[in-house]
């Protein structure tokens, strides 16, 4: 029982990671005021850029996997980066419709993900529209002493992706910025009243594209952080997990904190639908009771549905998200 509670935290917290960090490149944009739904596609994209390159490159060459993993990261938040400057070009400088820009990254993101991985034969075997992913070689097998500690050690310290830390301080790195620096405060107040902030100084313009290009930078560490977690195969999809950080966006309140326990509750029944092994008291218990187990399939967005009803009166959504800024318009 005690391995398999183990087993099940730990994907909780795999499953868990990606979604944070998308939601937090997702808070940066919509806190400048520039709505972002391209998440899903930049996703996408990073994760097949991060490992086309670290598919082709020995980790012997770079110093060894971590390295590697490194590499990857750059590659994935540099390509997001690059994607959502697109969508922040079109927003902010073109004052074109956000939700239509965002669309077409993500209708364009799998399909020149595919078209690529056929075109130039990136895929396992001839005609294959999958890459492989050796997740493997990334893995920490165990952190010296601390994976002595008990109960925390099994789920902290072994077994563990480097993904894991990173996550952690890119969560409290953002609290830190958004909160405790000027440029955190500047970036705020072009969400919530633009016209103010450029009264008092602010440059509208750089601040929304900080925030867009922060939000693609993440999306893509995260789509590369997904991909090297927990699956074999890319095929050219993250199985809408950009959809789910922007759900965990809005259920988090726009907080980092409040969208780190988001994710994690999100994570907790989405792993629990996708694990039910794990827990063979439960099984045998919807077994007795007729229930087919794909029902708790349902169990994350039915908790969603039901959290943002509730708590849609007390949005803390900044008040210009969404809103193209003219600097003639008062």
């Amino acid at each position: 029982m005690y391995d398999n509670l183990i087993q099940y935290l730990s994907l909780v917290l795999i499953v868990a990671i990606p979604l944070i960090i998308t939601a937090i490149g997702g808070l940066f944009t919509e806190r400048s005021g520039v709505t972002n739904i391209a998440l899903e596609g930049i996703m996408i994209l990073g994760a097949f850029s991060a490992l086309v390159i670290t598919n082709r490159i020995p980790a012997s060459s770079v110093g060894g996997p971590f390295m590697l993993y490194l590499v990857g990261i750059i590659i994935a938040g540099g390509v997001g980066l690059s994607i959502s400057l697109l969508h922040g070009i079109a927003a902010i400088k073109m004052k074109s419709d956000q939700i239509i820009s965002a669309t077409a990254i993500n209708t364009f993101a799998p399909a020149l993900s595919l078209f690529l991985t056929m075109s130039l034969t990136l895929g396992e075997g001839q005609g294959s529209d999958k890459i492989p992913v050796d997740a493997g070689q990334f893995v920490i097998t165990e952190v010296p002493l601390l994976s002595k500690i008990p109960f925390i050690g099994d789920l902290f310290f072994k077994n563990i992706y480097p993904a894991l830390y990173i996550g952690i301080i890119i969560l409290i790195l953002s609290y830190i910025i958004l909160y405790k620096t000027k440029f955190g405060l500047r970036l705020r107040a072009c969400g919530e009243n633009p016209h103010a902030a450029d009264a008092a100084g602010v440059n509208i313009y750089k601040m929304r594209y900080a925030g867009v290009m922060i939000s693609g930078a993440l999306a893509g560490i995260g789509g590369f952080f997904l991909i090297t977690s927990f699956t074999i195969l890319f095929d050219s999809s993250v199985s809408g997990y950009g959809f789910l950080a922007i759900a965990v966006l809005i259920f988090g309140n726009w907080k980092p904190w409040n969208i780190a326990w988001s994710a994690l509750i999100f994570s907790a029944l989405l792993t629990l639908s996708k694990g039910i092994a794990f827990f063979p008291v439960l099984e045998r218990g919807l077994d007795d009771l007729g229930v087919n187990k794909n029902v708790l399939s349902m169990l994350p967005y039915i908790a969603t549905l039901i959290v943002l009803v509730i708590t849609s009166k007390n949005s803390a959504a900044p008040k210009a998200v969404g809103q193209s800024y003219d600097k003639g318009e008062r």
